[in-house]
C-alpha cells in the first residue's frame, strides 16, 4: 500500500512539472508575441490557457482523492496541501501570460513604441524563477527556494526601470504614444507579478520543510542558515 502511495505522489509531481512547463512556455510565447507584435501568436497563448486550466483541475482532483482515500499524515499531508496551493499560483501565472498577450492585441497594427530591452530581461528572470521554484518544491530544496526570494528584488528593479522610462520619456512627453506606453508598462507589471507568484511558491517550500514563515520577513532566510 505504501509503495502504491509513493507511485501516486510521483504521478502528482509529474503533473505539476507538466503544468509548470506549460506555464513557462506561455510566458515565453507571450513575450515573443510582444517583441514582434504578433497577434496570431498572442491569440495562441490565449487559446492554450484552457489546457492549463484543465490541468489545474485535474491536479486538484488528484490531491483531493489522495487526501480522502489515503489520509496522509505529517510530511505527505503538507506536500499535498502545498501542491494544491502551488497549482493556484501556476494558474495565475498563466493568466498573467494571457494578460501580456492581450496587451499585444491592444497594440496590434501599430509600430512598436521602442526597442524592448528590460522587458525581455524581466521575462527571462520570470521564467528562471518559475522553473527554480517548481524544482525547489519537487526536490524540497530550501536553499534554492531562498535564492528565488532574493531574486524577486531584481524583478522589482527591472519593473521600476521600465516604468520610469515609459512614464518619463513617453507618457509625459508625448500624449499620442501614451496608449502604447501604458500597454508596455502593464506587460512589465504582469511579468513582475509572475515573479511574485514564483516567490510565493519558494516561501511555501521553506514553510513546508522548516515550518518557518519568511513572507515579509526575508531576514529569516539568514537565520535559517545558522
Amino acid at each position: 500500500m505504501e509503495r502504491y502511495f509513493d507511485q501516486e505522489l510521483a504521478a502528482l509531481k509529474s503533473e505539476i512539472l507538466r503544468m509548470s512547463s506549460l506555464v513557462e512556455a506561455a510566458i515565453i510565447r507571450s513575450v515573443e508575441s510582444l517583441k514582434k507584435l504578433d497577434a496570431l501568436e498572442a491569440d495562441s497563448v490565449i487559446t492554450a490557457d484552457e489546457n492549463i486550466d484543465e490541468l489545474e483541475l485535474q491536479i486538484d482532483e488528484r490531491c483531493l482523492d489522495l487526501l480522502a482515500l489515503r489520509q496522509p499524515m505529517a510530511h505527505d499531508l503538507r506536500f499535498i496541501a502545498m501542491a494544491m496551493k502551488i497549482t493556484t499560483d501556476l494558474e495565475r501565472m498563466a493568466d498573467l501570460a494571457v494578460d501580456i498577450a492581450q496587451r499585444v492585441l491592444e497594440m496590434s497594427g501599430k509600430p512598436l513604441l521602442k526597442p524592448l530591452v528590460d522587458i525581455p530581461k524581466l521575462a527571462v528572470l520570470a521564467q528562471k524563477m518559475v522553473k527554480k521554484a517548481i524544482d525547489a518544491f519537487i526536490d524540497e530544496d530550501t536553499p534554492s527556494a531562498g535564492q528565488i526570494i532574493i531574486l524577486d528584488a531584481q524583478a522589482d528593479k527591472l519593473r521600476n526601470l521600465v516604468q520610469r522610462e515609459l512614464i518619463d520619456d513617453y507618457i509625459l512627453k508625448d500624449p499620442l504614444s501614451a496608449a502604447r506606453a501604458i500597454s508596455l508598462l502593464l506587460a512589465a507589471r504582469h511579468l513582475e507579478r509572475i515573479c511574485d507568484h514564483a516567490t510565493n511558491i519558494a516561501e511555501d517550500v521553506i514553510y513546508m520543510a522548516q515550518a518557518t514563515v519568511v513572507k515579509h520577513h526575508p531576514e529569516k532566510l539568514e537565520e535559517g542558515k545558522g
